[in-house]
């Protein structure tokens, strides 16, 4: 059996070790977009398929049995290229996603919105000291932010020009609790931008901004493809890529 994990999230890191372990042939695909990242167990590709016919080929051209897509919760092109090529291929695809932050005590209170433009139009009523987490793809929406304070935290550097006065951060955490209510407070954040990626590495953040009073404006999932098994763990992926064999 060969498995192509699509994705290099913590939780495709995960399962291609527990894969490993089981002895499967297993490949991971990363997108390419971190310059230095950390590299899972088994083979590894870097960079696109060139759309939906590429994976197919790919699949075939590499005698996939199996794909995980363990991609980005936002990472929707490449969710729906994989849906694509498994109703092509009829390869069983499962759909790997980390279970969301609409659960936290303190969601009901949050600003939801469904673009990144309508977080910037939120965020310009709720305050004027806005931290924003959404991500270097989405930056440049908040691009005509010139009176006001902009503290922006980033995986990598920006790959266009910031306007002059943010204040640029460029950490990959994870991040703990007791220095993310220091960084807002020290910086009187009163508007945090984010979305909903889930998981442990980025939450203290939501939980600083609920200590400190800090409105949150945070960006729904795309919905995921259709007609796709999807679990929310590693562990429950390994069991449904064994039960396939």
């Amino acid at each position: 059996m060969t498995v192509l994990i699509l994705g290099g999230t913590r939780e495709a890191r995960a399962l291609a070790i527990l894969l490993v372990g089981h002895g499967l042939d297993v490949i991971s695909s990363l997108a390419g977009r971190v310059t230095t990242p950390a590299l899972p167990a088994g083979e590894v590709r870097i960079g696109g398929f060139g759309g939906i016919e590429g994976l197919v080929a790919y699949e075939r051209d590499h005698g996939i049995t199996v794909v995980v897509d363990a991609t980005h919760p936002f990472a929707s092109r490449i969710s729906a290229n994989a849906a694509a090529a498994h109703h092509d291929t009829g390869i069983p695809l499962l759909h790997l996603q980390r279970p969301g932050w609409e659960t936290r005590p303190e969601a009901d209170g949050w600003h939801w919105v469904d673009t990144t433009a309508e977080a910037v139009a939120a965020a310009e009523r709720l305050g004027e000291r806005v931290f924003v987490t959404t991500g270097r793809k989405s930056l440049r929406a908040y691009a005509g932010w010139t009176d006001r304070y902009v503290l922006v935290r980033l995986v990598e550097p920006a790959d266009w020009w910031v306007p002059t006065g943010w204040e640029v951060l460029v950490d990959r955490g994870p991040y703990d609790l007791a220095a993310e209510t220091a960084l807002m407070r020290d910086r009187r954040i009163d508007v945090l931008t984010t979305k909903n990626s889930g998981g442990s590495l980025t939450e203290a953040k939501l939980q600083a901004a609920a200590d400190l009073g800090i409105a949150v404006v945070i960006v729904r999932r795309p919905p995921a493809p259709e007609g796709i098994d999807q679990v929310a763990t590693p562990e429950e992926a390994a069991g449904w890529v064994l039960a396939q064999a």
